[in-house]
């Protein structure tokens, strides 16, 4: 005879709830100071069904910093597809990614990197592969119609522009109490697009900074 156990079945609109809530929390609030109990809270359900669907807030934060990252990636993809030109298109990536990442106030780069460390390198390695083949084609473009100019290496300036995004967002080196990531993100992109633009390039720049201001 068979003992007879209930079946438990994790609804995956359920788990999706709980992703888009804790990702909101995250980024307003931070990794670290979110607890379980604060997104139980929030949604007015029980921390067992959120440990139903996530064994640990580790696992819970993987899930988030993960579909976060492939959330921006398709909006990123989206921007490659429309844009005008390439100098327009950084800028309107960096709009998109400063918005969705609520201008990155509570610096959840660095928070990921202090508090959970592997979810880190795995979220790094992925930014990587994802921004070094999108620039190259942003860089590429920029070439064939004249924008950027034909001498440079595509390979190098593409790696240099995603050590330099990393860079700006390191507390230790630009802290929040000076620089606002705002100012950062505009800064670098204007350092970046300045030194590889063609006099073509630098006047769709100059036009597109001054109707910005």
């Amino acid at each position: 005879m068979f003992l007879k156990f209930p079946v438990l079945y994790l609804h995956p609109l359920m788990r999706e709830k709980i992703i888009h809530k804790s990702a909101e929390l995250f980024l307003n609030l931070g990794f670290k100071s979110v607890t379980m109990d604060d997104i139980a809270n929030e949604m007015g359900i029980s921390k067992k069904t959120i440990y139903v669907h996530f064994e640990n807030k580790t696992k819970l934060v993987e899930a988030v910093t993960f579909t976060v990252f492939e959330t921006i990636c398709q909006g990123i993809d989206c921007i490659c597809d429309t844009s005008r030109n390439p100098i327009e298109e950084l800028y309107d990536i960096k709009m998109f990614v400063m918005h969705y990442l609520k201008d990155e106030k509570t610096s959840p780069q660095f928070q990921l990197k202090k508090y959970y460390p592997q979810i880190y390198q795995r979220l790094h390695f992925k930014q990587f592969e994802k921004m070094h083949e999108s620039v190259k084609e942003s860089i590429q473009k920029g070439i064939d119609t004249e924008l950027f100019r034909s001498n440079i290496n595509v390979e190098f300036i593409s790696r240099m522009y995603f050590n330099g995004m990393v860079g700006i967002k390191d507390e230790t080196i630009f802290p929040q109490s000076i620089f606002s990531m705002d100012y950062l993100m505009e800064s670098y992109l204007e350092y970046h697009l300045r030194a590889i633009v063609t006099e073509k390039g630098l006047k769709i720049l100059d036009k597109f900074i001054n109707n910005q201001s």
